[in-house]
């Protein structure tokens, strides 16, 4: 390495056949990376070739099996450098190893940095590429935010090719397309986008795929990083982009027509385009029998508006349509009420806040303590300002009963929207009552139908209007005649199966 180079950088972007030339170049890419190895390849006390990859990327035991030793031997063999050809060169490594040439120190650099062991050897103006690439990590588990009583119990993982396998597995078809793309200037993090061809629009694919391209970002750390530069309404509560850890779910929506986003170093995969309706499905919903699976989308769907409605319907009762009330019933919230100094509506947005707070704690201590000191919590506080005077009986029932409901949404993030929209229809009651609430659900309302990311309506199939598919909205329809794809998804026909005959 100490010797003299011969080659002056003319065109800086390609390699030279001076192997010290191009390991200078290296050493100056890699200056100050203690984690970039360099192993030499020394015969007659002059180095013919030299390895360089990432510790901890690769299989340094492959390394020196299948790529140190066949060069040493073949070295010793050949009395001069005469590798100038590629074919040859390739032929001294065990057949079955992945190797691949380029011509540009760029390209070498990349390859280095995402795990492959760079091959450099004199007297030629390539490198070859091995794909050794070896990296820690985790087993496959059990989706944590997408719980099921009954189905599978794989999950995606940060790698993104473990990721495309357990795709692979379900559906082994040449119709499934997984398109690669790199983003983030720095980062070069690896993209996956994923479609059915024959299902898909073509046009979807082209707008995904359009709208990914745009992206001009540093470094993509996670996928809700693209999210936001790739969705339609960024101003909008409601998520237009729905992320999934589990494989089965990411399949159906494959065949549905939507295309899947898949991020390295990431567990979630985006699903496009989402609907409101797709967010209040679970899993379970198709592992169950039609009829179980209805009456509990039934019961969530009751609990996903209550916890919006409840304490807004609540503080306009009690605040301006005590007339509504049965009397009995008014007459034991009065008695409750008596004493405390502030009114309905302060009550619930204190009682609120106090609950966002202790949830947003739970999650974010340690999981052996989360729970029991957020559960303690809820139970101290709420005896407490009970007993204080400061907050009434019947709100702190009734704040309870909404965070129970909040638990039903299936996606996190529809639900975190349900909880932010909760605070201003709370206000829109304390000023205005009934009239209050109706406006806020009229504007909400509009603003939904309005929505439609990647061109789909938010609320189809209801909004535009659509029988044929409403077997898998307010019920769950059994299988068989779960038969027609959104319009606006699927072309053609638009079929899943023909119509069964008797």
């Amino acid at each position: 390495m100490e010797q003299e180079t011969t080659y002056k950088p003319e065109e800086p972007e390609m390699l030279y056949p001076d192997l010290a030339y191009n390991l200078e170049r290296m050493q100056l890419e890699f200056l100050n990376c203690s984690d970039i190895m360099y192993r030499n390849c020394s015969i007659g006390g002059l180095n013919r070739a030299t390895l360089i990859y990432v510790d901890g990327m690769c299989d340094v035991q492959a390394v020196d099996e299948f790529v140190l030793q066949p060069l040493i031997e073949h070295f010793r063999r050949s009395s001069m450098v005469d590798e100038g050809r590629a074919v040859e060169l390739k032929g001294i490594f065990i057949p079955t190893l992945k190797i691949r040439i380029v011509y540009q120190t760029k390209e070498v650099i990349k390859a280095v940095l995402r795990g492959e062991t760079a091959i450099f050897t004199e007297g030629n103006a390539f490198v070859m590429l091995a794909d050794l690439i070896k990296m820690e990590k985790r087993a496959i588990e059990e989706a944590t935010s997408e719980k099921v009583v009954r189905g599978p119990r794989d999950a995606f993982m940060e790698t993104l090719r473990t990721n495309t396998s357990l795709l692979r597995r379900r559906l082994r078809s040449s119709k499934l397309k997984l398109e690669s793309m790199t983003l983030g200037s720095i980062s070069e993090t690896d993209i996956v986008i994923g479609y059915m061809e024959g299902i898909v629009k073509e046009s979807l694919v082209k707008e995904v795929r359009a709208r990914l391209q745009k992206i001009q970002i540093d470094g993509i750390i996670h996928s809700s990083n693209i999210e936001e530069f790739i969705e339609d309404d960024v101003f909008s509560p409601f998520p237009q982009i729905q992320n999934t850890e589990r494989p089965d779910v990411a399949v159906s929506s494959l065949l549905e027509g939507k295309v899947i986003i898949i991020t390295d170093n990431t567990p979630f995969v985006l699903i496009v385009p989402m609907t409101y309706w797709s967010g209040l499905q679970a899993a379970d919903d198709y592992t169950d029998r039609f009829m179980y699976a209805t009456f509990v989308r039934w019961i969530r769907y009751t609990f996903v508006h209550t916890s919006l409605l409840l304490p807004s319907l609540y503080v306009a009762l009690t605040t301006f349509h005590l007339q509504v009330i049965p009397t009995p019933l008014v007459v034991s919230i009065a008695s409750a009420r008596e004493g405390v100094p502030l009114p309905a509506v302060i009550e619930a947005l204190i009682m609120e806040f106090i609950f966002e707070g202790l949830r947003e704690a739970g999650l974010r201590l340690p999981q052996q303590v989360g729970p029991a000191v957020s559960i303690a919590g809820a139970l101290v506080i709420g005896q407490a300002v009970v007993a204080a005077g400061i907050i009434s009986t019947p709100m702190v029932i009734i704040v309870s009963l909404t965070g129970i409901a909040s638990f039903a949404f299936p996606l996190y993030n529809l639900g975190a929207a349900y909880r932010m929209l909760r605070f201003p229809l709370l206000v829109a009651a304390g000023i205005l009552g009934f009239y209050g609430i109706v406006l806020f659900l009229i504007a909400l309302s509009v603003h939904m139908v309005t929505l439609k990311p990647f061109g789909v309506p938010y609320m189809a199939p209801y909004a535009p209007m659509s029988t044929g598919n409403l077997n898998d909205v307010l019920v769950r329809a059994p299988k068989p005649r779960m038969r027609k794809l959104l319009p606006w998804l699927a072309k053609g026909k638009s079929e899943r199966f023909p119509k069964r005959t008797k």
